[in-house]
């Protein structure tokens, strides 16, 4: 099968041949549709984040099942599928308290990968720029037919993620005011799910003026460009004094700090963005005397095999923007392209169509 290797960190991903593993006991085998572009990949092939090499990235994608391996149940071929980067175990410590994104236990390998003569192990258990991946039963969530792939791909990673950070994981009420740092694909799924929420105000923050545009469409109610003003100064005068919420969504430690320094007190500021490993941020600690909270978020605070098919059913029904995310579509061949414009600002969300 084709699929995109990183042979080396930061350097240009090579289309190779690449052959896989018939799936396994618990293995499902899915045929790729679409995958989306994400600003994670990019730690890893940009050395940020460590990765063996040689690699098969890509975590963001939807597909079909063409075969099961023993003793699956979930799914069967045919199924549509969107896949996680996050398998779960089901039995676990988190899985049984309602925190399947936190699971460590769930991450049972896929159908291992083989590049010429080499093993290479599947990133994230998914390995989504290739036209097949094998993946375990859990790591695999059952859509409806009727939703096109490339959007549901989207709900892999940055939709779920972005609009989970706000109704999961800081459980945001109607009539806040929120401020959201980084309007990129997570970003603007932050701002929707502050509207799906029923924020009175959504504040904007990022230092591209046609990235701010996108975050008008997509909900928010007040623009800041960080390039040309004091985002934390300008938050407090919008809110008079802070705001409610603030959610970095860049994996900046400066952005992180001064989603801190921008919430009220009693205020929560959450960290959605992805930083470079080992990173550090600085926080005031007499904040803290004023019960401000900041706190991390992993995938959302997502309960895949429930919250996924709640988002698509949103979609479907024109209460939820996936079309809007999608700003370029790409074959494998062009993947290199679809990074390029992504560290250039110009995109959403790019997704690789196979």
């Amino acid at each position: 099968m084709k699929a995109a290797v990183l042979r080396e960190v930061k350097k240009p991903l090579v289309i190779e041949d690449v052959t896989i593993d018939d799936p396994g006991p618990g293995q499902v085998l899915v045929k790729t549709a679409a995958s989306g572009v994400c600003h994670s990949d990019l730690h890893f092939i940009d050395g940020l984040w460590p990765v063996a090499l040689p690699a098969v990235l890509g975590h963001e994608a939807a597909g079909v099942v063409e075969q099961v391996g023993p003793d699956v149940e979930y799914v069967e071929p045919g199924d549509h599928v969107i896949l996680l980067f996050v398998p779960f175990c089901g039995s676990c410590r988190f899985c049984s308290t309602g925190q399947p994104y936190l699971c460590s236990q769930g991450r049972r390998r896929g159908g291992t990968l083989h590049i010429g003569d080499q093993a290479v192990a599947p990133f994230l258990s998914m390995s989504s720029f290739a036209e097949y991946m094998v993946v375990p039963e859990n790591g695999v969530v059952k859509i409806r037919k009727d939703v096109p792939l490339d959007r549901a791909a989207l709900v892999g990673c940055g939709v779920m993620t972005g609009v989970g950070a706000v109704i999961n994981t800081a459980k945001v009420e109607p009539g806040a005011t929120v401020a959201v740092i980084g309007t990129g694909g997570v970003g603007l799924n932050v701002i929707q799910g502050a509207e799906l929420a029923g924020a009175e105000r959504i504040i904007a923050i990022d230092i591209h003026p046609n990235k701010l545009e996108m975050a008008r469409e997509f909900g928010a109610t007040h623009f800041v460009d960080a390039s040309k003003e004091d985002p934390i100064g300008r938050v407090r005068e919008l809110t008079d004094g802070g705001a409610d919420y603030a959610f970095e969504v860049i994996g900046l430690p400066q952005a992180i700090t001064q989603a801190f320094n921008m919430v009220r007190r009693g205020g929560m500021a959450v960290v959605v963005g992805m930083a470079p490993l080992g990173s550090e941020t600085t926080i005031d600690a007499s904040a803290f005397l004023f019960e401000k909270t900041i706190k991390g978020c992993t995938y959302g605070s997502a309960r895949p095999r429930y919250d996924m098919p709640r988002i698509i059913d949103l979609y479907m029904a024109g209460k939820l923007k996936l079309d809007e995310l999608v700003s370029r579509t790409y074959p494998i061949e062009q993947i290199n392209d679809a990074f390029e414009a992504m560290k250039n600002g110009e995109v959403a969300r790019s997704v690789i169509a196979f």
